[in-house]
């Protein structure tokens, strides 16, 4: 192996950066050269028509900041599989001949990781990093911890508006089938209820819930202000179970259509309980809020930080861990293992799996949810009792990261 591409494909995320830098640098510590290919499978798939590639030599390597989120190689949602021409894995093949690339490293999500699979069947050598703020893969991915990050300080920021305007806030963050960053963001930052996938809710039980915490904060504060929050995964199902998204939206290669309205129907869901409470108009009038005609009843607000928990920086975690899945990447292309995605390279050891394998979709654990009901946080059912049971560790214990 002389010459790598590197290709980062799918969302931006926290830790990409690591991924391209890691790789480069490793491939140069062996002799190797790496290089950007542009756009992810977009620019895999025109490669035989682009002009030149920019080599990451050292001197280049140092305008990427692994602190930085995005990717300096560009992402597109292609899927290969689905591009209509017959020859286009020749096409990807005479793209790389012309560059003199020898293997492929490809970090992305689970869509990502089935197109290396697919690309891999076709002989074509190649390694997956990966990569999804999601947090829905098998091993840990970088952009987790940082997007993990983004929705704690968010909802932390979020209650200086709430408690200024006596408002409940219902703050919807990314996640489409998993709700992990939902779940671990509105954790660490005190939410006080947190709406998954994984969970069907009961709206009458989440209304009681943020009642009860809303009224309380407001009634014992001496300047009657408090706030609720409420964290909700996009992907979160309607009370029939039905995923809410855009049907005039066109679904992208991968089959997926825009998710849309979770917050604002939860919004609607609280709305509409507020408005038949007649305990909530004698709460306003206790506490000298009330105006006739003019404000009746407390607001409850939509926030949609989209993008914003996703760009600006990567976490110290994900800058590690990008690195150390670079790295091991390029460990793997250069003991001719293809097909497969890394894990973690940790002392001295580069754990790894089928692509196939670790793509299949991981859920939040109800035995995590049911952890913090004991806590006291709502996730919009009746709270439920932990089942914990105790092992005893020998050895060294596996780490958080």
């Amino acid at each position: 192996m002389k010459n790598i591409g590197i290709i980062t494909s799918g969302g931006d995320c926290g830790g990409l950066n690591g991924v391209i830098k890691g790789a480069a640098l490793n491939a140069l510590s062996k002799g190797m050269k790496a290089f950007i290919i542009p756009n992810g499978y977009a620019g895999l798939y025109n490669l035989v028509d682009i002009k030149s590639l920019t080599e990451l030599t050292r001197e280049r390597l140092e305008e990427i900041e692994v602190i930085v989120a995005g990717s300096e190689a560009g992402n597109s949602r292609v899927k290969v599989s689905k591009i209509k021409d017959a020859g286009k894995y020749d096409r990807i093949k005479a793209g790389l001949k012309k560059f003199n690339l020898d293997a492929l490293v490809i970090a992305g999500g689970d869509d990502t990781g089935s197109v290396v699979a697919d690309l891999a069947g076709q002989g074509i050598p190649c390694v997956h990093a990966p990569k999804t703020m999601d947090l829905d893969l098998m091993p840990y991915s970088v952009g987790g911890d940082s997007t993990i990050n983004r929705i704690a300080e968010a909802v932390r920021d979020l209650k200086t508006t709430g408690r200024t305007h006596n408002r409940i806030i219902v703050m919807e963050v990314f996640g489409r089938y998993a709700g992990h960053t939902a779940f671990r963001g509105g954790v660490a930052a005190d939410a006080d209820a947190v709406l998954i996938p994984e969970v069907p809710v009961d709206f009458d039980v989440l209304y009681k819930h943020v009642k009860a915490a809303f009224i309380k904060r407001i009634e014992e504060s001496d300047v009657h202000a408090g706030t609720a929050m409420v964290v909700v995964a996009e992907g979160l199902k309607d009370a029939s179970g039905n995923e809410l998204v855009d049907m005039s939206s066109e679904p992208d290669s991968f089959g997926h259509r825009k998710l849309m309205g979770a917050g604002r129907y939860v919004v609607k869901q609280i709305e509409d309980r507020i408005k038949a409470d007649p305990e909530v108009k004698e709460f306003m009038k206790r506490t000298g809020q009330f105006v006739e005609g003019v404000y009746e009843i407390p607001e409850v607000r939509e926030i949609r930080p989209s993008h914003l928990v996703r760009c600006g920086f990567s976490s110290a975690v994900d800058s590690n861990f990008g690195l150390e899945a670079g790295a091991a990447a390029v460990e793997l292309v250069s003991q001719g293992t293809f097909g497969v995605t890394v894990v973690s390279l940790r002392e001295g050891t580069l754990e790894y799996m089928d692509v196939k394998d670790a793509i299949v979709q991981r859920h939040v654990d109800l035995n995590d949810i049911a952890l913090f009901e004991t806590l006291g946080m709502s996730f919009g059912r009746e709270p439920q009792k932990a089942k914990v049971q105790l092992q005893k560790v020998t050895g060294k214990p596996k780490r958080v990261y």
